[in-house]
């Protein structure tokens, strides 16, 4: 009998998300056949069987979230029909067991692109992030303030390490264990090799204060009219004793309503960009600093060269001028270059600037890589522009596709909304919001009243890493070079 493990998809994904299976157990399957469908950082890829058989048995469901190498299916090399019970030397480890909608406690952010709101004029979601962590186990803990949602508490200790002798930890759970004053050996971690996540500090919390045993049941989320939210937990409440959050808040359908709801599971792209957002949200301290810029003389400067963009077979929009602006703002201004690691507590600094692409696609926001924008011409950069929201629309991008981001752009410009304040592409330090071109009049530098083509612009950035009066001057650099074109061809990357 033949396991068939979950391959590392792309660098730094340890999970993906089974959306479909392709064959059925009982099916015959010919070697490198496509077995199953495999979201991971929102690109979807075919599983190949690694040998020819009989699928007998599926270890992971549709919807499932399971761990790079973790075991998904069982195949039957001699050609048997029937199928064989998983042996238990072989089943996965706990660690590695897929992880239910309603587990999903937290995510290890290692890179990003997925933003919020932004879209892409059509035409014109660590490296690779793992979106979603497996969660598994036997025991079931109910910790106060929580209410009816229940977590995991691992079977069993383990306590691996890294090179340097620090636990295994998910960067959220560590900080959330300094809040607590918590020695995280003492933790048992229940993600993959043992690592620890926000749920086991948890989980171990409420242990260790007596709250594993709730009265009452959790709610099924399937059941609109036994939503009640639980009495043992308002969400209204100050957090519990020690730290822990308060319950969030439980969903409960009108009385009466009931048949005039549906309920879609949160799965695939959608549920890549809510733990996005929420790893946003979460762990960055959001501002926002808007301005606004000339673009009269750059859409003259268009003007001009878009018949030689045209010779040259070049869709020629702003965005190629605006990423050059921007790739040589953060030259001057490289604190806006950054990330922060959570797990040594470092700021990692960078000398390369790849740009993150916002796209609207029918499936969701996906958000694809310009990489080395300071080393493409404007025409390179317009083909490129082209090329990914192309294939964006048609879910042809590859995982390092959208992987690798140090700045992320995001144009709401077709929508034609007056400024946004859009979500940081996670675990970049900020993100540009661009708009709509429109006539409005000005006062010139001569005290004239003139119209000009005016531009909001937005940037929220992580007030940990970027001071306010740096964004500020940041967005004035890229100002002065939209405003003057010539200056921007000029300029040294």
């Amino acid at each position: 009998m033949k396991e068939v493990l979950l391959p590392e998809l792309a660098e730094s994904v340890v999970e993906g998300e089974i959306l479909k299976w392709l064959v059925q157990e009982g099916d015959t399957i010919a070697l490198e056949q496509p077995l199953c469908e495999v979201m991971t950082d929102k690109v979807t890829v075919e599983l190949p069987s690694p040998v020819a058989g009989v699928l007998s048995r599926r270890l992971a469901g549709e919807g499932d979230v399971v761990a790079v190498h973790a075991a998904i299916a069982l195949i039957d090399e001699t050609g048997g029909a029937a199928a064989a019970p998983a042996p238990a030397a072989t089943a996965p480890a706990p660690a590695a067991a897929p992880l239910s909608t309603q587990a999903q406690e937290e995510r290890e952010q290692v890179g990003g692109s997925i933003v919020e709101a932004g879209h892409l004029q059509k035409g014109a979601d660590d490296d690779s992030t793992s979106l979603f962590k497996a969660f598994s186990s036997d025991e079931k803990v109910q910790v106060q303030g929580l209410g009816a949602r229940q977590l995991s508490a691992p079977a069993a200790p383990t306590q691996p390490t890294r090179a340097d002798g620090r636990v295994l930890a998910v960067p959220a759970a560590r900080q959330l264990a300094r809040e607590l004053n918590l020695d995280l050996t003492q933790v048992r971690g229940s993600g993959p090799n043992g690592r620890i996540r926000v749920s086991d500090v948890l989980a171990h919390q409420g242990i260790n204060q007596g709250q594993s045993a709730p009265a009452q049941p959790a709610a099924p989320a399937q059941a609109p009219a036994q939503a009640a939210q639980p009495a043992a937990a308002p969400a209204a409440k100050a957090p519990a004793a020690g730290g822990l959050p308060v319950a969030p808040v439980q969903y409960r359908t009108p009385k009466g309503y009931e048949h005039l709801e549906d309920r879609v599971p949160l799965r695939g792209m959608r549920r890549a960009i809510s733990n996005q957002m929420q790893a946003s949200h979460l762990y960055t301290v959001r501002t926002l600093t808007v301005d606004e810029v000339n673009l009269s003389k750059l859409v003259e400067f268009r003007a001009r060269v878009k018949d030689d963009a045209a010779a040259a077979g070049v869709k020629l929009s702003y965005l190629p001028f605006i990423f050059k602006a921007v790739a040589a703002a953060l030259r001057k201004f490289p604190s806006l270059n950054t990330s922060f690691d959570e797990a040594t507590q470092e700021i990692v600094q960078k000398r390369y600037y790849n740009i993150g692409m916002a796209v609207a696609t029918d499936a969701g926001l996906t958000v694809p890589v310009l990489k080395d924008v300071n080393h493409k011409s404007v025409f390179d950069l317009a083909r490129e522009v082209s090329d990914l929201a192309v294939r964006a629309q048609g879910g042809k991008l590859q995982a390092d596709e959208l992987a690798g981001s140090t700045f992320s752009v995001t144009n709401i410009g077709s929508i034609g909304a007056l400024f946004s304040f859009p979500i940081i592409n996670v675990p970049d330090a900020a993100i540009l919001g661009i708009h709509s071109i429109q006539k409005r009049p000005i006062v010139d530098e001569y005290d004239n009243i003139v119209v000009a083509h005016m531009m909001y612009l937005s940037l929220s950035f992580d007030h940990r890493l970027v001071d306010g009066a740096e964004a500020a001057r940041f967005c004035k650099e890229v100002i002065r070079l939209l405003e003057n074109p010539d200056r921007l061809m000029l300029e040294a990357m």
